[in-house]
């Protein structure tokens, strides 16, 4: 099993704690003059349709003014349909929200939202005009978009003793694990979070350290 799932925007998650406007770490952006009117494509990352909204949200406020804010997102894996949403926000039915998100479908790029800006200039585009610019923003975004890879974690339950503390924080580093919970009572519980890969390698490191002295009570695959 490999830790990476699939491919998400190398951004932080927008949330209705994200800044506002939102910064380079939230948003990714390019722009472009088509016949005098500009269209500003924004990308952001985000793992439910609530968090697109906030994105989508913020967009918006940045700029007001503008002819419009379409937008388009698919908050799953690459290609799944479950949790999408977009909207031509006032350009004529399909020629905007649609194409947009056709192309976050076939991006290989999952958890993401685009929001594309217009600022009319003045010379009308036509239907065809409209879908090649606004699905065309998008792509030409994607081509360039910093990407990461999403990564399967575990989450483990052990018990183990208070003489085992310092050799339990020795050995988190190595593995990547995080304490995420830790109750102290006669032995102490912790509850951990780890890439999947590592987390067999990390319950031998930690239990031949220890001299087989821990129990682990849980071992699960958080979902995706």
């Amino acid at each position: 099993m490999s830790n990476i799932l699939y491919k998400v925007p190398d951004l932080k998650l927008c949330s209705e704690n994200a800044p506002f406007p939102l910064t380079p770490e939230y948003c990714f952006r390019c722009e472009e003059e088509i016949k005098k009117s500009m269209f500003i494509t924004s990308i952001g990352h985000a793992d439910s349709k609530e968090k697109a909204k906030a994105f989508i949200d913020r967009i918006c406020r940045e700029f007001p003014d503008a002819t419009h804010n379409c937008y388009a997102f698919a908050v799953g894996a690459p290609g799944d349909t479950a949790r999408i949403g977009q909207s031509d926000n006032g350009e004529p039915h399909g020629t905007a929200g649609k194409p947009m998100l056709n192309v976050l479908l076939h991006g290989e790029i999952g958890e993401i939202v685009a929001v594309v800006t217009r600022y009319f200039g003045g010379i009308k585009l036509g239907t065809g005009g409209l879908v090649k610019a606004y699905q065309g923003g998008v792509a030409n975004a994607l081509e360039i978009l910093p990407s990461t890879g999403k990564v399967i974690y575990s989450r483990i339950t052990l018990n183990c003793r208070y003489e085992h503390i310092n050799l339990l924080h020795y050995h988190l580093p190595s593995y990547g694990a995080s304490i995420v919970k830790e109750d102290f009572l006669d032995t102490i519980t912790y509850t951990l979070e780890l890439p999947a890969d590592n987390a067999q390698s990390f319950i031998s490191a930690f239990s031949n350290a220890a001299n087989g002295k821990i129990k682990i009570l849980n071992h699960i695959i958080l979902e995706s």
